[in-house]
């Protein structure tokens, strides 16, 4: 039980893990691809989102259609038939947390913040703060659950994009970036430092 819940703690005490832990983060980092602001996300809107972090024409596309084809039917409201439009309900994203994953969200979609740390006090060897490509790969491999097929490729998909698009120079994905993933701001920075560098206003 956290201190919230015990009473002992106050605004002017808690801190942003403590707002996280108590709001869904999960949905707040699919909305970015929700560029109408309607709660539902479809093919089109994840594939322009894609974009406007600086992905290319082929992993946006295949992007879009992977992740809305493997999500839009678990989101899919009770009363509501399944749509070949494959739309994704961001009010149900949590019913699509698989295995094999690190835990960092919960089964609400909620931040833990133990989990995020222990990802980085577990497999960060080289540097304390950050995560090579054969450490990200030990890590996955780790979180393994047996002949959960499905979660296993989930979870290499999610984070060699992010490694493929974040890493820095050194082919090092920083904490601090993995944790802009959790809390829904990752995209938003990536799409604004996009439009700086093309001079854009618009999202593309």
């Amino acid at each position: 039980m956290d201190a919230a819940a015990q009473g002992s703690s106050s605004p002017q005490t808690a801190g942003p893990d403590d707002d996280m832990e108590n709001e869904n983060v999960l949905m707040k980092h699919v909305s970015f691809f929700d560029n109408n602001n309607d709660g539902i996300v479809y093919p089109w809107e994840t594939f322009q989102g894609f974009r406007s972090i600086g992905c290319g024409l082929l992993l946006s596309a295949v992007s879009a259609l992977f992740i809305n084809t493997a999500l839009s039917r678990k989101t899919i409201p009770a009363g509501k038939k399944s749509s070949l439009l494959f739309p994704i309900y961001i009010e149900n994203i949590n019913k699509c947390k698989h295995g094999s994953d690190s835990g960092v969200y919960d089964s609400e979609g909620r931040f833990v913040p133990a989990k995020f740390e222990e990802i980085f006090s577990k497999y960060a060897v080289t540097h304390h703060d950050a995560l090579t490509g054969k450490e990200l790969s030990n890590m996955l491999k780790a979180n393994r659950e047996a002949k959960d097929y499905r979660g296993w490729v989930a979870s290499w998909t999610e984070w060699e994009i992010l490694y493929y698009l974040c890493k820095d120079k050194d082919k090092l994905l920083h904490k601090e970036t993995v944790r802009a993933v959790y809390d829904g701001t990752l995209f938003h920075q990536m799409a604004k430092k996009k439009r700086l560098s093309t001079g854009d206003n618009k999202r593309n």
